[in-house]
């Protein structure tokens, strides 16, 4: 290959994923001889060949920078590193006109709403959507790709395929629909949460139901209040089954919520530096990952009490947020009844049908979703008292009345 490339100077080789091949070598553990090994050694030794008045430029990608092995990084071979990171939703929306340009839409659809309900999607992702909308269309029979559509894709993408065929019995049903009301409703009335996109009790993928967060701006960075807020809204799940049919039968369906939950509270503790107690220091290291694959993490030296302190903060952190949740959803039984009755009604709820339950209004039907027609002042009916919220030291959050009826924290 750089044979070839010098004989046609001026060249650019570019190598895609280079991890495969330029991983950290391992240092004897296993064998240096390795086929791998060999390839890396051959490759930093052909970037050393190259004289000054060669024009051949070698470009290379990963998305694990971490891995490579520091010689293919010295001066000399790949000593510039240019970040690409996620699109904006500027970048978004020009990715989605590039992707559109063959793809014959109708006028409601709007690139600018949907690049702003995309954040965190990648260029490959921005393309899938487009192609998951057409499919979509093309499986309707319509001439035009609309924006329903991209609805329909983007809550593919997010959520899942949805699995129409499995069969759940009502129990399981009914269990789902608490559970997923749970998630909302906390997610709903904790400060600095992501706002809740939509709610669903249709099985996709491995999940029995889905709750489903879309930020409102690109976010790059946590503060303490909203990890907090993730935490209290992961346990309300388990809660809401606990509060409804009792310890006994609640179920295992918030295994993958307490690991996230845990996941949290360890890496507030150990990593970023929210502990009063311990203070701002790095407590757990990652280790290099091993020949076979697999990262690992070790904590630093340290002594026996710290060890037990480290537990005691990540579990005061778990304690606090789940008797947060608890309190919330105690308070507001009546809209927990109401969700749940409208996914067992519905299936699926969004945006503005949750808004309606948490003013305690009637949900209006999806058809009219859209519409503000709903709770419109003088229509005769009483204004509805708006959910309560509780603060993460318990107290009852500040109530601010506002047009929509809407609780605000």
């Amino acid at each position: 290959m750089f044979a070839t490339a010098k004989k046609h100077a001026p060249c650019i080789i570019f190598i895609d994923e280079i991890d495969a091949v330029g991983r950290k070598r391992s240092a004897g553990f296993v064998g240096g001889q390795d086929e791998r090994e060999q390839t890396l050694n051959q490759l930093l030794v052909e970037m050393d060949g190259f004289e000054g008045h060669e024009a051949v430029i070698v470009i290379a990608a990963t998305n694990r920078p971490d891995v490579l092995d520091s010689a293919l990084l010295r001066p000399g071979r790949f000593d510039r590193q240019v970040t690409v990171a996620l699109p904006d939703i500027k970048g978004r929306e020009q990715i989605l006109a590039v992707h559109m340009r063959k793809v014959p839409t109708s006028g409601d659809v709007n690139v600018a709403l949907i690049a702003r309900g995309t954040p965190g999607f990648s260029g490959a992702e921005l393309a899938n959507l487009v192609n998951e909308a057409a499919l979509n269309a093309a499986r309707t029979d319509k001439r035009m790709v609309t924006m329903a559509d991209f609805d329909f894709a983007k809550d593919k993408l997010l959520m899942g395929t949805a699995r129409r065929s499995m069969a759940m019995n009502e129990h399981e049903k009914e269990n789902t629909a608490y559970h997923e009301s749970g998630h909302a409703i906390v997610g709903k009335l904790v400060p600095d949460h992501d706002p809740v996109y939509k709610v669903s009790i249709i099985p996709r993928g491995r999940a029995l139901g889905v709750t489903m967060y879309l930020p409102e701006n690109d976010r790059f960075s946590h503060s303490r209040q909203y990890l907090e807020s993730m935490i209290a809204s992961l346990y309300a799940g388990r809660i809401a089954e606990e509060l409804i049919f009792g310890n006994e039968l609640a179920t295992t369906g918030a295994a993958n919520d307490i690991e996230k939950a845990t996941g949290i509270a360890r890496n507030m503790v150990l990593r970023w530096g929210f502990s009063s107690k311990l203070g701002a220091q790095l407590l757990e290291n990652d280790q290099l990952e091993s020949y076979y694959g697999g990262g690992s993490s070790q904590l630093q030296g340290m002594s026996e009490s710290t060890r037990e302190l480290i537990d005691s903060e990540i579990r005061d952190i778990l304690t606090r947020n789940y008797n947060r949740a608890r309190t919330i959803l105690e308070e507001n039984m009546d809209i927990l009844h109401a969700m749940k009755d409208a996914l067992m009604k519905y299936e699926t709820i969004d945006a503005d049908q949750i808004e309606d339950l948490m003013a305690r209004r009637p949900v209006r039907d999806i058809a009219a979703a859209g519409d503000a027609g709903a709770g419109k002042p003088g229509d005769g009916k009483p204004e509805a008292e708006p959910a309560k919220a509780v603060s993460p030291e318990g107290e009852k959050a500040e109530k601010t009345d506002s047009a929509d009826n809407s609780p605000r924290v």
